[in-house]
């Protein structure tokens, strides 16, 4: 028996053109998950030589255009501007009469719900928020890495499954944040994984200088593992000399970052206060062990030196 023929996703209902306004490292990745839900890219604007580049190689054959004649071809808009821009680029939109009524405007700023489209909403324009919960890379790998990626989705209830519905086509799992909740929830993304990424740069220095020939291969499993542990665990996952309260330790991984790495003292110092408190708080970290090691936290922040008994 011959299998039933699947239908083109070109051939589904409601397919939409879609537009790009700001060729950054998300909007091309997002436009081409949806030219594989069937859905058609028309238009990308870009400043930047790499912006181009980027489209171009993302989005062979789209022209690269201006913003407001993005919005004049297509059905759904894609806002993938710096937080800081995106305000201005609404309103600068409408101003100039580009915004159509009916038109899907969708910006991936963690940070902004649909407030921030309040005058494109004004003009007829259907707002939503999806910001992917990912790094990018700004090559057709993010495509791939969308599977399984939770959106933050906040847009009008009568929009909801919108929404979700072009979230789950890209890849992606749909995760609804209310609209005040939309600071913090991006204040939570970027505590964990950009402060990951100077961790883990500056782990790899201090490594180097200790004469490791490999320190990605020798983070590697450690940090797998510490994360997989985390996700599972939380705090229960906690190890290390702060944890287990070992203050002439970390009095001595101060000393040797202020003579070979003084600009990662006051990083150090942050994060080990922060898992002595998160120890404490948990009963991982024994009060009498504590005194010691929070005295030594304090000498240090202020540079002298601590009591290590």
């Amino acid at each position: 028996m011959n299998p039933t023929p699947q239908p083109d996703p070109k051939d589904r209902p409601a397919r939409l053109t879609v537009g790009v306004v700001g060729a950054g490292r998300v909007g091309p990745a997002l436009a081409a998950s949806l030219q594989l839900a069937g859905h058609r890219p028309v238009a990308v604007s870009g400043v930047s030589e790499a912006s181009r580049r980027r489209a171009e190689a993302m989005l062979p054959d789209v022209p690269l255009v201006a913003p407001a004649e993005v919005l004049g071809r297509a059905e759904l808009v894609l806002l993938t501007v710096p937080d800081d821009a995106l305000p201005g680029l609404v309103a600068g939109l409408v101003e100039t009469g580009a915004v159509r009524p009916g038109q899907l405007l969708a910006h991936t700023s963690g940070r902004y719900g649909v407030r921030v489209l309040e005058p494109a909403l004004r003009a007829g324009a259907l707002p939503l928020a999806l910001h992917p919960a990912m790094t990018f890379t700004g090559t057709p790998v993010d495509v791939q890495r969308l599977a399984g990626c939770s959106f933050g989705v906040t847009a009008p209830e009568e929009l909801r499954l919108a929404a979700e519905a072009l979230v789950i086509e890209m890849g992606g799992e749909p995760e609804w944040i209310a609209e005040e909740r939309r600071p913090l929830y991006h204040a939570a993304l970027a505590l964990g994984a950009n402060h990951l990424v100077t961790l883990v740069a500056q782990s790899m220095e201090l490594l180097r200088t200790a004469g490791v020939a490999a320190p990605d291969r020798m983070l590697g499993p450690l940090l797998g593992a510490a994360l997989d542990n985390a996700l599972r665990s939380g705090d229960a996952a906690l190890t290390g000399p702060v944890a287990r309260g070992d203050a002439g330790t970390v009095a001595a991984h101060v000393e040797e970052l202020r003579a070979h790495a003084p600009q990662a003292v006051a990083g150090y110092l942050a994060m080990a206060r922060a898992t002595a408190d998160r120890a404490l708080a948990h009963g991982l970290l024994r009060p009498e062990l504590a005194e010691d090691l929070l005295g030594v936290l304090a000498h240090a922040a202020d540079g002298t030196e601590g009591n290590t008994r």
